[in-house]
């Protein structure tokens, strides 16, 4: 199980909403494994990524970029945020020639993702599914701001927050996106997309 497959929203949001990473099997192919994954981390950081991280140090909005890369251990998970499906696909592209040896993840909606796939002449081997939100969901916010909080998979970013931001940018004191950056910022692992949220904070507006 994935922390990046419980985004809510529709699919016409969801489509502007990918999240690739990388990550090594303990047991399997960790030893020396840092070294794979900083060369994942110069491929994808030039495709203009919304966001990134590593789980183990933090996200661009909170740690600077040179202190994430140079602390990637073996293992760390390392995660980069786009908005756009074609620059998915030259990802891929560039993935599949690289031949780096480390588990690759792409999170997206399940079409997309296995068109992209197709389309660099690779197979998805591993298919996951949210199983959903079971339990008291009366208690959960509304759609809106849940949409926003399932784009941390780890539940750092609290509705109150996005609440928070929503009155903030209302009464003029933060853009929209300066907002949606305080929203990512709790988010370690950096697989908050800043983007999205700036287009779901416009309909409080």
């Amino acid at each position: 199980m994935t922390h990046t497959l419980h985004r809510q929203g529709k699919a016409e949001d969801l489509g502007e909403d990918f999240v690739v990473f990388t990550m090594s099997a303990k047991t399997v192919n960790a030893k020396g494994s840092a070294e794979k994954m900083r060369r994942f981390f110069e491929i994808l950081e030039k495709y203009r990524p919304v966001n990134y991280g590593d789980m183990k140090t933090g996200n661009r909005f909170n740690i600077e970029r040179e202190t994430i890369y140079n602390q990637i251990r073996d293992n760390s998970i390392v995660h980069f945020v786009f908005t756009d499906q074609a620059v998915v696909g030259k990802i891929l592209k560039d993935l599949k020639n690289e031949e780096l040896g480390t588990s690759i993840v792409v999170s997206g909606l399940i079409e997309a993702t296995d068109q992209l796939c197709q389309q660099n002449g690779l197979k998805m081997h591993t298919v996951e599914y949210s199983g959903g939100i079971h339990g008291k969901i009366e208690l959960l916010p509304d759609g809106p701001i849940l949409e926003i909080t399932t784009m941390c998979g780890h539940g750092m970013v609290a509705s109150n927050l996005v609440k928070e931001m929503i009155k903030q940018v209302k009464k003029g004191k933060k853009t929209i996106s300066e907002a949606a950056i305080e929203l990512a910022k709790p988010c370690q692992c950096g697989i908050f997309n800043p983007k999205r949220a700036e287009a779901i904070l416009k309909k409080f507006l």
